[in-house]
């Protein structure tokens, strides 16, 4: 297609490197922070998603654990779920989480939850290094989530819907990302501007 294009694996990583920084100096972190945590509230309450797959934060990534907290508590049935690397190259599976549950600590260091019982997301929050007015994503390189994201819009080829994708980001980190063959646009992007 023509408006996707190759982009050398450095200009990627020299674009990750400088996003990551930005990232980690953001001004009034904390009210961009709240901001997000808003935003991404009343969009949680206006999807009606049931299965919500998130992420633990790492790298400065915004936290969004108590907003999933308090969107467990909302209703009762819902479900959130945090990625477990079953190995490299593999698309993510996901665990059951809520505040009390125990983690220990999975690959790359980061933790997951301990025993608990795998879940189908209807609705993924997804970190974004960067990403583009267009919502394609700039992740950390490894590829975990656009496998993810594939697998999930295979399995729903089957019957089943595919989750929603919802980035979260800061607006510092917007920039002219090209995307690449296996890149799928977000469907939502969450920064401290609100949802788009």
């Amino acid at each position: 297609m023509s408006d996707i294009a190759a982009e050398p694996a450095e200009a990627r990583g020299a674009m990750r490197r400088r996003l990551l920084a930005v990232r980690a100096t953001l001004p009034d972190r904390a009210g961009a922070d709240a901001r997000i945590a808003g935003a991404l509230a009343t969009l949680l309450a206006r999807l009606g998603a049931q299965r919500l797959g998130f992420y633990w934060p790492i790298q400065q990534e915004f936290d969004a654990r108590e907003v999933v907290a308090q969107w467990l508590a909302a209703l009762p049935g819902r479900q959130a779920a945090l990625p477990v690397v079953s190995r490299p190259g593999a698309p993510l599976d996901f665990h059951a989480w809520t505040p009390d549950t125990t983690m220990h600590v999975g690959h790359y260091g980061i933790p997951v939850p301990d025993g608990t019982d795998a879940v189908l997301p209807d609705a993924l929050l997804i970190p974004c290094v960067g990403f583009s007015p267009d919502k394609f994503r700039l992740g950390y390189g490894g590829g975990f989530y656009d496998r993810t994201l594939a697998a999930l819009a295979e399995s729903a080829t089957a019957g089943a819907a595919p989750p929603l994708a919802i980035g979260i980001g800061f607006d510092a980190c917007r920039v002219p990302l090209q995307a690449q063959e296996h890149d799928l646009p977000m469907d939502w992007i969450v920064t401290e501007s609100g949802a788009v």
